[in-house]
């Protein structure tokens, strides 16, 4: 008969291995320090969302992740595998327009696909049926000037998803939009991860987006030197509605536990300046 200890054993190593791992990361420029002793792990199929005052390094963190950036010290894995060098597992939503003007909304949606040097007629099929999935059927034809922000929004999605990427970064993907396109688009993102889950990573200035639609609230310190100060679960049922969700008690209680650990170190930032 086995042990406990053993049974302990044999469970642990079943456990799944999160998707991203930043493992005492410390990131460096010159003398400059921007984040310190970073420490955080995101599931496979998790929505992790990092929120901190301006200045604390929420994007340095975003490009180590991406490969842009390579650590002073510490280490960042995907997949258990260590990032070295830009990633081509990844989807990133930016915060500024990354279409490229020339090109229609079906080239836009297909260059990530023609990177990898898929097959032209399966290129085809994809963008057609992504296209659509975000509600851009017959709009293929489209330049990005000839489209809406909403609309632009929409292809830049399907650019990022289309590749099938295990882990999606989102640079304040949706600060640019009025506040009713911004929560179709929020409701629009929740719709197609929820369909095939992978781990998201999103730093936003907005508290409200970030519990909106995470699964885990990360609150990073004022820097130089941020560090992450609090994790806060957010415990809401899916699927949600980012209007509607804002009014659940729960919601409430949410933003203003978060809100208490935030506003020390947004003081502080605003004081260093």
């Amino acid at each position: 008969m086995s042990s406990p200890v053993r049974k302990l054993e044999s469970v642990t190593e079943l456990k799944p291995q999160p998707m991203v791992t930043i493992d005492d990361v410390t990131m460096a420029f010159g003398s400059f320090v921007a984040v310190q002793n970073v420490n955080l792990k995101v599931g496979d199929g998790e929505f992790l969302s990092i929120v901190g005052p301006t200045g604390c390094g929420k994007s340095t963190i975003l490009n180590a992740i991406a490969g842009l950036l390579k650590p002073a010290q510490g280490k960042v894995s995907i997949d258990g595998s260590a990032v070295e060098g830009v990633q081509n597992n990844i989807g990133y939503l930016f915060q500024q327009e990354a279409l490229l003007p020339w090109k229609t909304a079906f080239q836009n949606v297909e260059l990530g696909l023609m990177f990898r040097r898929v097959p032209e007629d399966e290129r085809r099929t994809k963008v057609l049926a992504w296209l659509e999935k975000v509600g851009l059927k017959g709009f293929g034809d489209r330049f990005p000037r000839q489209l809406s922000g909403g609309q632009r929004k929409r292809v830049q999605m399907a650019q990022a998803l289309i590749t099938e990427p295990k882990v999606i970064l989102m640079d304040e993907p949706f600060s640019a939009l009025d506040i009713h396109t911004r929560h179709l688009m929020q409701n629009e993102l929740l719709r197609l991860w929820q369909e095939d889950r992978r781990a998201v990573v999103m730093i936003t200035h907005d508290l409200e987006e970030a519990i909106a639609l995470g699964d885990r609230v990360v609150v990073l310190a004022a820097g130089p030197k941020s560090r992450v100060i609090e994790s806060f679960p957010v415990d809401l049922e899916r699927p949600r509605n980012v209007a509607e969700i804002k009014l659940d008690p729960k919601f409430m209680t949410l933003y203003r536990d978060i809100w208490a650990s935030l506003r020390g170190e947004v003081e502080k930032s605003y004081a260093s300046r």
